[in-house]
């Protein structure tokens, strides 16, 4: 009987706090393999753009920054709902072990919350990494 009020008492104050199951998102997949490459993607909904970093041999962000490997929310390029605010680039990657992070507004760097294992980045933080068979 006490189990059954505990729980309607935390739904009860879960309703009236104005809170409601949409709050719970759904986990997205780690990068993993598609037809045309390797999937990444990142939930940022209030992002105007989000950017992939790492050490892939094609990013070259000190020499063109906030220009490479520019992540889309317009239902192409790997995306699948436009507007949805899920962030999605598919990259071509040979085999290898590869650290990232994903570039918010051009000025907040974030690890990917969907990502299998992370390493040290040498400046206190953390990189996502990934393995490509």
């Amino acid at each position: 009987m006490i189990k059954n009020y505990t729980i309607f008492l935390f739904i009860y104050l879960f309703l009236i706090s104005g809170c409601s199951l949409s709050i719970i998102k759904k986990r997205l997949s780690a990068p993993h393999e598609t037809s045309s490459g390797i999937l990444f993607q990142f939930d940022a909904p209030s992002a105007r753009q989000v950017n992939l970093a790492g050490n892939f041999p094609d990013n070259e962000w000190l020499k063109h920054g906030d220009q490479i490997d520019i992540m889309y929310d317009n239902g192409k390029n790997g995306d699948k709902v436009a507007g949805d605010g899920i962030w999605s680039i598919v990259k071509q990657l040979s085999s290898g072990r590869y650290e990232y992070k994903f570039v918010i507004d051009r000025n907040t760097w974030v690890i990917d919350p969907n990502a299998i294992d992370t390493s040290d980045d040498g400046y206190g933080g953390k990189n996502s990494v990934l393995i490509v068979k």
